[in-house]
């Protein structure tokens, strides 16, 4: 056995589990026929255009999650807890990514995201995709922690986390993470965010239309909603809008952002 101090580089992550120790996590699935996606992207990659298929699910989840302002919320737990609903809607996006030699998990928020198109989100992903942890500003705050002693750091992070106005720029309202890229059948995870979605590989499988059997790439989809700020039925709601949503995605959106909504104004307690 070899036995070595826990790594710098994870104890964001360790600090970010601490705190969605008193979430109350319930899991939904659905699997995502991705034919009209695909119709897409064949689409867009013919323009000179390439969207990943995580970029169609953040965008989709946006608008969803506008028309479902229950789950797009939060909740602040103790003994006199408070449950803000924003008037915007951020997602949170997790990235396998390498700090200092170390492989680790990091995350980024896109604010806005329910008025930003689809290639200003596309865009957006493959920066944080394919920008440099150890030089991006956006991480510098992640950089700071790593330097800081243990309690103090977790200190600094539950400052940094908890107030419900923060969450915005730091958590987003609802969060996205992706093991598409390897033979995953199901995802489920705790992003921090009362709903998160976990995203499988997209693969052929059949499916049934209109009684018959035909072959369709297919999406596994989870979601993972926060019991203590929604129920099951508001959940499979949302689930099934996102599915019709993906389903039959019509192409629209490629275009800019319309517009932003300032943060400090987006939370109503």
């Amino acid at each position: 056995m070899r036995a070595e101090p826990f790594a710098r580089e994870r104890r964001h992550t360790a600090y970010f589990l601490r705190e969605i120790s008193h979430y109350a996590p319930v899991f939904l699935g659905a699997e995502i026929d991705m034919t009209a996606v695909r119709r897409h992207q064949r689409e867009a990659r013919a323009r000179g255009d390439r969207y990943p298929t995580v970029s169609y699910v953040v965008y989709t989840a946006a608008r969803v999650l506008a028309a479902h302002p229950a789950a797009n919320a939060a909740l602040r737990g103790g003994l006199r807890p408070r449950l803000a609903h924003y008037d915007t809607v951020a997602a949170k996006l997790t990235l396998d990514k390498t700090m200092a030699g170390r492989r680790v998990v990091l995350s980024a928020v896109l604010p806005d995201v329910h008025l930003r198109g689809l290639r200003d989100i596309a865009e957006q992903t493959a920066r944080f995709r394919e920008g440099d942890p150890d030089r991006m500003p956006e991480f510098a705050g992640v950089r700071a922690l790593h330097r800081l002693p243990g309690p103090l750091g977790h200190l600094a992070y539950r400052m940094g986390t908890r107030p419900l106005r923060r969450r915005i720029t730091t958590n987003g309202t609802f969060s996205v993470t992706s093991l598409g890229h390897r033979p995953v059948t199901a995802f489920h995870s705790v992003g921090g965010t009362t709903v998160t979605l976990g995203l499988g590989a997209v693969a052929d499988r059949p499916v049934v239309r209109d009684g018959a059997v035909a072959i369709a790439p297919v999406l596994p989809l989870s979601l993972t909603f926060d019991h203590r700020v929604i129920d099951g039925a508001e959940a499979a709601d949302v689930l099934g809008d996102l599915k019709q949503a993906l389903e039959s995605f019509a192409g629209s959106g490629d275009g800019p952002r319309d517009s932003s909504t300032p943060h400090e104004e987006a939370v109503r307690p």
